[in-house]
């Protein structure tokens, strides 16, 4: 299947977005994670599709998500305004000055922090920098 998008032409492997796709989304429901952090990589090496798609894609796929998931939050009262109110403006701000900063930069320099950025959350999730955090921060 070949994909046209701003001038430029990609091919990807269709099979391979669907069959993983469907696994983690398998997953993800399974053990209540987000898939977010494992569809970009799947998009940018397995399906070989440049960063500026692969963040719009993943932001557009977990958009109405969000909206759903903040909604029912809201309806079983587990919502916290100022948090809201802080984090709502700081994610319009950071979704405007990313694709800026990324737009400047080269493809490989984005897929190096998106990286760092997974095995950061990696590391956080199997609970890997508690350690180093409680050291810094007491």
């Amino acid at each position: 299947m070949k994909v046209e998008f701003w001038g430029q032409e990609f091919n990807p492997n269709m099979i391979v977005g669907c069959i993983g796709g469907f696994l983690i989304a398998i997953v993800s429901s399974m053990f209540g994670f987000g898939g977010g952090p494992f569809m970009v990589p799947l998009m940018a090496v397995g399906l070989r599709l440049p960063m500026f798609i692969v963040v719009g894609s993943s932001v557009l796929a977990i958009f109405f998500n969000t909206m759903v998931s903040t909604v029912q939050h809201y309806r079983f009262g587990n919502f916290d305004w100022v948090f809201f109110c802080a984090m709502f403006p700081a994610a319009l701000i950071g979704g405007w000055i990313g694709p800026q900063i990324a737009k400047r930069v080269s493809p490989l320099v984005v897929k190096r922090v998106a990286v760092v950025g997974l095995l950061i959350l990696a590391a956080s999730l199997l609970g890997l920098l508690n350690p180093i955090l409680k050291a810094i921060f007491g």
